[in-house]
C-alpha cells in the first residue's frame, strides 16, 4: 500500500516547477532515518524546528527594538513567522517546494543571541573564533538542540547557513528565504520604528514610497510580486531593477535613521556591555556553566564555543536575570 509521504512525493513530481527541490531528491541528512510514512522529508524538518527549544525561545529575543514599551514591537519570533509567510507565498506562486521553504524560513534565525545585532556583534568582538548568527544557527540545528542536533536535511541546513552573506543558497525555495528576510524586516522595521516615533512616513524617501506603496501592506505586495514575477520560468530568484533599487534605498534609509544612532538604539552599548560581561566572567569561571554547556558533558571539547553557545541561546530577559545573579550584589541573609 502506497504511503501517504509517497503520495505526496508523486505530487510534488508531477506539479512542482523543473527547478523545485524535491523531496524524494534530497540529498539526505547527515545521519539516516527511515523515512515517516505520512510526512516528507522536509515536512518532518520543520515539525523538528517548530518543537525545538531554540525556536521557542525566539520570542524573547529582540528583532531591533531591545525592551520596548508596548505589545505590538516585532520580536524575532514575529519577524521569523513573517519571513515564513512571505517565502510559503513566493514558494507556492512559483511553484516551488513550498515545504522547504517554510523549513528554512523558520530556522533561519535559531542561533540569533539575545538583544538582536548588538549581541552578535558583542560575542563576535570577544570571541575568538568570531560570531555570525548563520553559522550560529547550522550549529544550533547540527549539534546543540536536544544535545545531538536536529539531523536535518542537507537542502535546509543550506538554506538557513545561506540566509545571509554574500554565497548563494543553492536551491531556490533557500534563495526565496534570502530575499524573504530582506522583505519582511524592511517593512516591519519601517512600521515599528513610525511606531516608536523614531521615524515618520512623511520622512521616508518619496521617489521609494511612489515605486512600491505608501502603506505597509502595499509595499509588502509590490515586493513580493515582484521576486515572482522576475523570478518567473527562472533558474533563479530575482527582482527587477527598479524594485531592488527602491528596496536598497529604503534599507539605507534605515540605517542612517533607525539602525545606527537613533534614540531606538541608546541602550545597545549597555546590551552589549552585558552580553561580553557574562562573556568574560565564564570564559574566567568555566565551571559554573550548566552542566550540558560542560566540556566533559558536550559535543565540544572548546570552551570558548560552550561559554558562546550557552550566551546566544539567552533570550533578552533571562541573560539580564544571570549578569544580575552575577554583578548585582543581593542583600545578606541568614535563611
Amino acid at each position: 500500500m502506497t504511503s501517504l509521504r509517497e503520495n505526496f512525493e508523486k505530487r510534488e513530481e508531477d506539479w512542482l516547477s523543473p527547478y523545485a527541490a524535491k523531496s524524494n531528491s534530497t540529498l539526505g541528512r547527515k545521519v539516516h532515518e527511515k523515512p515517516c510514512d505520512v510526512r516528507t522529508a522536509f515536512q518532518r524538518d520543520r515539525d523538528r524546528i517548530i518543537h525545538s527549544k531554540a525556536f521557542r525561545r525566539l520570542k524573547h529575543k529582540t528583532q531591533v527594538f531591545i525592551a520596548p514599551e508596548g505589545d505590538h514591537f516585532r520580536t524575532r519570533l514575529t519577524h521569523t513567522l513573517e519571513v515564513s509567510q512571505i517565502a510559503r507565498t513566493a514558494a507556492r506562486a512559483l511553484r516551488l517546494n513550498e515545504d522547504l521553504a517554510e523549513a528554512i524560513a523558520l530556522g533561519h534565525d535559531l542561533g540569533h543571541t539575545p538583544f538582536g545585532h548588538a549581541g552578535e556583534t558583542a560575542l563576535n568582538q570577544v570571541h575568538p573564533g568570531r560570531f555570525k548568527h548563520n553559522i550560529q544557527s547550522l550549529r544550533v540545528v547540527d549539534e546543540i538542540e536536544l544535545g545531538t542536533g536536529l539531523n536535518l536535511t542537507w537542502e535546509v541546513r543550506d538554506g538557513i547557513l545561506n540566509h545571509t552573506g554574500n554565497v548563494t543558497p543553492s536551491t531556490l525555495e533557500g534563495q526565496i528565504v534570502k530575499t524573504a528576510d530582506r522583505i519582511a524586516y524592511i517593512n516591519h522595521d519601517i512600521d515599528d520604528a513610525v511606531r516608536g516615533k523614531v521615524i515618520s512616513l512623511e520622512s521616508l524617501p518619496k521617489e521609494c514610497l511612489k515605486v512600491l506603496g505608501y502603506k505597509h501592506g502595499e509595499r509588502i505586495n509590490t515586493m513580493v510580486r515582484d521576486m515572482i514575477d522576475a523570478s518567473w520560468d527562472n533558474p533563479c530568484i530575482t527582482m527587477s531593477k527598479e524594485i531592488s533599487a527602491a528596496m536598497d534605498e529604503l534599507r539605507q534609509f534605515l540605517f542612517r535613521n533607525v539602525y545606527i544612532g537613533s534614540m531606538a538604539k541608546t541602550e545597545e552599548k549597555k546590551a552589549m556591555r552585558l552580553v561580553q560581561e557574562i562573556y568574560y566572567y565564564y570564559s574566567n569561571h568555566p565551571q559554573e556553566l550548566p552542566n550540558e554547556y560542560k566540556k566533559e558533558n558536550s559535543f565540544e571539547t572548546n570552551e570558548d564555543n560552550l561559554i558562546v553557545d550557552y550566551i546566544a541561546g539567552m533570550t533578552d530577559r533571562y541573560a539580564i536575570s544571570i549578569y544580575q545573579k552575577i554583578f548585582v550584589p543581593s542583600g545578606f541573609s541568614i535563611i
